[in-house]
């Protein structure tokens, strides 16, 4: 699990712990990451506060040598699928990883449904998941299964055909992205009980193929 101090670490250890991870390291050291058989990118917080300690760290370079070099198999989690995109709305507009093209854009304080219901922002707590195609890593989950989002900004991928998930709020979000070794989700796996479980388990088998 790559550590650059932004992410809930413990709690997604424990999880992966829980479905059968034999052992969990948390680290942004070269050596460390090198030796994992897959690896976690997680985010809470700020992206300004993020992307500064991501690239300090020097986890910008690490995460990019993971994903195209090693091609190990790669789970993003939160602010961690945030940050993967060109650029977020947040604190004025921040330049983000590029990883993957899009923007990262802020419900907006009148946030509403379609029928003018105001909704709350920041979107929190249990929200359907509708998979979009199929998945390794949404095997066992069924479509509109729930799980637990905390964000007030969206990402919008410039390639529709990366969008894995979605959800409703007033607007159809991204709830996950899926790249070949890469799946990022905008929800919280390790706070979504037994469905974020399975989908742990399934990234512990998953060989960073769509197929």
């Amino acid at each position: 699990m790559i550590d650059y101090g932004m992410g809930n670490l413990h709690s997604v250890a424990s999880g992966l712990e829980q479905v059968g991870a034999s052992e969990v390291v948390v680290s942004h050291e070269p050596a460390a990451i090198a030796g994992a058989d897959r690896v976690v990118f997680p985010g809470v917080g700020g992206i300004r506060d993020c992307m500064e300690a991501i690239r300090r760290l020097g986890c910008d370079q690490l995460l990019d040598h993971v994903l195209n070099n090693e091609r190990k198999p790669v789970l993003a989690i939160c602010v961690g699928m945030q940050a993967l995109m060109t650029r977020s709305e947040e604190n004025q507009g921040v330049d983000c990883l590029g990883t993957l093209p899009g923007q990262v854009r802020y419900f907006g304080d009148q946030h509403s449904s379609l029928e003018g219901e105001r909704l709350k922002v920041p979107h929190m707590g249990w929200n359907a998941v509708m998979p979009v195609g199929s998945h390794p890593l949404w095997e066992g989950i069924a479509p509109g299964t729930r799980f637990y989002f905390v964000h007030s900004y969206h990402v919008v991928p410039d390639d529709p055909a990366m969008v894995a998930g979605s959800f409703e709020y007033g607007l159809t979000g991204c709830a996950a992205l899926a790249r070949e070794n890469l799946f990022a989700t905008q929800f919280h796996p390790e706070k979504s009980h037994t469905a974020g479980l399975t989908l742990l388990k399934n990234f512990l088998h998953w060989d960073g193929t769509c197929s």
